[in-house]
């Protein structure tokens, strides 16, 4: 059975691994010892805090197999982006040009750096081990964070973001990077991206062009890469959006991948999750598949279970379940049907 927890520090070499295997672009999950060492830490201390409002906290989660205790997969949600340091992103809007002499009048796309995202809850590092993909695994491990700031709503912002990884080649080159990004800095994207997990997206991005930059005047090929997803990044791009998430007028800085946007009080899991409470029984006559989380907050759990779900009604679960969700009779429970 594998269950989705909160990280602890001896899951450091678990996360190393993830950090070596994850695709680039995911700065969030730097392959470095001391960064993810203290990630951990970080993410400790937020599940310790008793807090009543959104602030700096990162909550980190990892997806373990019980049988093997081998970590599968990680996520992780950062309760304010922008506060630690700023949230840089490229604003896709158009601008209005118009001759009155000539009777012409169009508009014209442009980016432009903004921080406008800054304040909203950001799901981020999202990894799952490639045998896993497109399993309800993976379902488990991106929304279970969701079941997560069900439970705990004052700790997250009113809308919740997410930046999916633009589009790269097979060797590491992104062509809006090339067409943006480079000329302003000697170096190629892979090792930007590189940094930015190391040290901070701030510093790369105060130096990016303050002032817009027309689409038309891009390469065609850097053009096509904005919004566009790399075909790694597709599964979490379509959990999340049959949760409600849309694209909105925002891309990553770097690679030009879309971000998406909903409202907290608009997400399918957060919405339509159900409590229930527990009972703890052997013959489970199992209708339907479900993700169930407790509404723990340090000693958080979630799994995946065929359970016989009744509204209004205790549900039984059995003995592997109750001790995977740290549950006992009376403990109540989330779910919400897969």
């Amino acid at each position: 059975m594998l269950v989705l927890r909160p990280v602890q520090l001896s899951d450091l070499p678990h996360l190393q691994r993830l950090a070596r295997e994850s695709l680039v672009g995911v700065t969030s999950l730097p392959d470095d010892g001391e960064r993810l060492r203290d990630k951990i830490l970080d993410s400790c201390t937020s599940f310790e805090h008793q807090v009543q409002n959104p602030g700096p906290e990162s909550y980190c989660f990892v997806l373990e197999d019980q049988a093997t205790r081998n970590v599968v997969g990680c996520s992780e949600i950062l309760a304010t982006a922008g506060l630690g340091e700023p949230f840089y992103s490229l604003r896709n809007r158009h601008f209005n040009s118009a001759s009155r002499e000539l009777n012409i009048e169009h508009e014209v796309p442009a980016l432009s750096v903004c921080q406008d995202l800054s304040s909203h809850t950001l799901l981020r590092g999202f990894h799952i081990d490639t045998a896993l993909q497109r399993t309800a695994c993976a379902e488990l491990l991106s929304r279970a964070r969701l079941l997560f700031i069900a439970a705990h709503p004052r700790r997250f912002a009113e809308a919740v973001i997410t930046e999916i990884v633009g589009y790269s080649t097979e060797n590491g080159d992104s062509p809006f990077w090339d067409a943006v990004g480079k000329h302003f800095f000697d170096l190629p994207y892979a090792e930007a991206e590189r940094l930015c997990g190391l040290e901070s997206r701030g510093f790369l991005a105060e130096l990016m062009p303050q002032y817009p930059i027309y689409v038309p005047m891009l390469p065609q090929a850097a053009q096509d890469c904005i919004g566009r997803i790399h075909p790694e990044g597709q599964e979490a791009f379509d959990i999340l959006t049959r949760e409600g998430f849309e694209t909105n007028n925002y891309i990553d800085l770097f690679d030009g991948g879309p971000t998406l946007f909903a409202r907290t009080a608009g997400i399918r899991s957060i919405v339509h999750s159900h409590i229930a409470v527990a009972r703890p029984g052997s013959a489970i006559d199992a209708r339907g598949r479900y993700l169930v989380s407790n509404d723990s907050l340090e000693n958080y759990r979630a799994i995946v279970a065929e359970l016989d779900y009744i509204p209004g009604q205790p549900v039984t679960l059995d003995e592997r379940m109750c001790a995977a969700l740290k549950v006992r009779e009376g403990s109540l429970i989330r779910l919400i049907a897969l």
